[in-house]
């Protein structure tokens, strides 16, 4: 009996020491792989290949408020696929107001950089006048500019004489229409 006693002892020590204070090693098993935890480093600037990716799950789960931190913070740290995101985030008020001319820059900075899908769509919004000034010109330059980067969706519209239609779906055709 004493000994059952003595065991039962020595199992219930840990549970009657003193709480240690542990906080100055930081958080003790992290979630790591959560859309939060990526949100989290995001919102801190920490932006790599994962976290950018993953502002395409949170988007798609129609998590727009979070795909929005991600996007935004990988598009600042230069990657372009991330600032098409924000251009069609901004073009479409997900996560936020629709702000053309917002949407607008984040196409032109990533065609500035080199990406074709940006080049393509600061084209289209030339040709539109939507989110910058009407450029008909410009716009199918840029375009042109896209298609011979190889883009396939460029050289759709190229061979359907620019016209809209063919790359735009019935559904937005009023957010396009003339305001007067």
């Amino acid at each position: 009996m004493r000994a059952l006693a003595a065991l039962l002892l020595l199992f219930a020590l840990p549970a009657m020491a003193d709480e240690e204070d542990f906080s100055q090693y930081g958080t003790t098993n992290p979630e790591e792989m959560t859309l939060e935890r990526l949100v989290e480093r995001a919102a801190r600037g920490d932006v790599d290949m994962m976290v950018c990716a993953n502002g395409y799950l949170a988007t798609k789960a129609g998590r727009h408020e979070q795909a929005r931190i991600i996007f935004e913070a990988c598009a600042n740290a230069g990657w372009t696929q991330a600032m098409n995101w924000m251009s069609q985030l901004d073009h479409n008020g997900l996560g936020a107001d629709e702000d053309p001319d917002r949407a607008t820059e984040w196409s032109r900075r990533a065609g500035e950089m080199g990406d074709a899908v940006g080049t393509y769509n600061h084209g289209i919004d030339m040709i539109r006048g939507r989110g910058v000034a009407q450029d008909i010109e410009a716009g199918r330059a840029l375009v042109d500019r896209a298609a011979a980067d190889g883009l396939g969706i460029a050289r759709r519209l190229q061979a359907a004489g620019y016209d809209l239609d063919e790359v735009t779906p019935d559904a937005d055709a009023w957010k396009f229409a003339p305001m007067f």
